[in-house]
């Protein structure tokens, strides 16, 4: 429920549709949405300044600058504002760890190529990496993804790795 009201509140979910998906009354919605907005004023500070970034530019930037142009974010139309202005706080984080996880994926790429590693990255799904590790490899491996993917990008709030291992993808989480 936790996670569910987290990510609901932060896209700009409304009482009506938190009440719906975590099936309780509106009341009770409400209340989570406006908790939530006490105890963590600085989000409700990022979305109010971000949709106004938005609105005087037309776009919203990821942490390498690429940009998002958002057409309707100063449409007349209610919905098709509010969809814009979803995506105008969904964009710089979610295109920013995309940003993130493309650097740290070819700078592991690099080392694998430069230490001669046989190890292979097959998949990437949002912040997590897969690899085809031969046996032998598996400590290097660990050293060189967890390095590189808490290197890939500085900030305030350092960047934290962690690895799981297993024959599949079910195992290994």
């Amino acid at each position: 429920k936790a996670k569910t009201a987290n990510f609901g509140i932060i896209y700009g979910i409304s009482v009506f549709g938190l009440a719906d998906r975590m099936n309780v009354e509106r009341k009770e919605a409400k209340e989570l949405i406006d908790g939530y907005f006490e105890t963590y004023p600085q989000v409700k500070e990022y979305m109010d300044r971000i949709i106004e970034i938005a609105k005087e530019n037309g776009y919203v930037e990821t942490i390498f600058h690429r940009k998002r142009y958002l057409s309707d974010i100063n449409s007349r139309n209610a919905i098709v504002r509010g969809y814009a202005e979803r995506n105008a706080i969904n964009a710089p984080i979610q295109g920013s760890a995309a940003d993130i996880i493309k650097v740290a994926m070819a700078r592991i790429y690099k080392r694998f190529k430069n230490e001669n590693i046989k190890a292979k990255m097959i998949l990437q799904v949002h912040d997590e990496l897969n690899f085809s590790v031969p046996i032998e490899e598996k400590e290097i491996v660990e050293k060189i993804v967890i390095e590189e993917m808490e290197r890939a990008y500085s900030m305030k709030v350092p960047l934290k790795a962690d690895c799981g291992w297993g024959k599949n993808w079910l195992e290994a989480h």
